[in-house]
């Protein structure tokens, strides 16, 4: 299940406070290069963290986490991998995975997901 514009602003609006609320420093949003876009981008201390976000209205087609495939992992760590080097950064660095769950009436769910892949 794709999800829609406004789903997915939201569900990254509230990872990156997510983020933010436990010490993370945010320094990039929605990094987009040649091999894709890259969520959020944060320092946990110092490691360098590349964040996809999936945010879900429902769980029906399965667990957010398993829309991070073999080829979207591919993509990252190739965009990631520009984006230290643009940057000038030689340090620590990992994919994390944010799955937020959506559902109305309700608060919002957070799974943070490090080192996902």
């Amino acid at each position: 299940m794709s999800t829609s514009g406004g789903t997915g602003r939201l569900g990254e609006n509230l990872a990156a406070a997510y983020l933010e609320r436990r010490g993370m420093r945010l320094t990039a949003r929605n990094y987009r290069c040649r091999f894709g876009e890259i969520d959020l981008i944060a320092w946990d201390a110092d490691v360098l963290c590349f964040v996809e976000v999936k945010a879900r209205t429902s769980w029906d087609m399965g667990l957010p986490r398993e829309y991070v495939t073999a080829k979207k992992q591919e993509k990252l760590r190739a965009a990631a991998a520009l984006y230290l080097s643009e940057q000038g950064l030689d340090c620590p660095a990992r994919f994390d995975v944010a799955e937020v769950y959506l559902k109305a009436g309700r608060r919002a769910r957070i799974d943070y997901i490090k080192n996902a892949f």
